[in-house]
């Protein structure tokens, strides 16, 4: 009669399954084959996952970092390698930004405080 079941994810599902090829593809661009193998993992993980869990909090703060470059300063990670290989007039630069905005404010609007620290913790480094 009434469906009290809520989905406690909804609001980063939504966003995943939204953006599931372009967060594929800005994994690939910006982390190789690694990068990728881990948001597909994500990706797959987010769907079925029934609450949020420390571990996916840790990826998710992950694929964020990977969107914000805050690997890139390493000269000697695969990131940097490849943030090197994008012509910053590209407009695939404005979309890989848009990309990270949305994931930021997904995360917000879920509302995880852990989350949310982790993230502004990687911001701050």
């Amino acid at each position: 009669m009434f469906d009290f079941h809520q989905d406690a994810l909804k609001i980063l599902r939504d966003f995943i399954s939204s953006h599931n090829e372009a967060l594929q593809n800005a994994s690939v661009l910006l982390g190789g084959q690694p990068a990728l193998r881990r948001t597909q993992a994500l990706l797959g993980d987010i769907m079925s996952a029934r609450s949020l869990t420390r571990r996916l909090r840790h990826r998710i703060a992950a694929l964020h970092g990977l969107l914000t470059l805050s690997n890139v300063h390493d000269m000697e990670s695969l990131e940097a390698a490849c943030f090197a290989e994008i012509d910053p007039a590209s407009p695939i630069v404005e979309e890989l930004c848009l990309l990270a905005d949305g994931l930021k404010e997904a995360i917000y609007r879920h509302q995880d405080p852990d989350l949310i620290e982790l993230i502004e913790t990687d911001l701050a480094a």
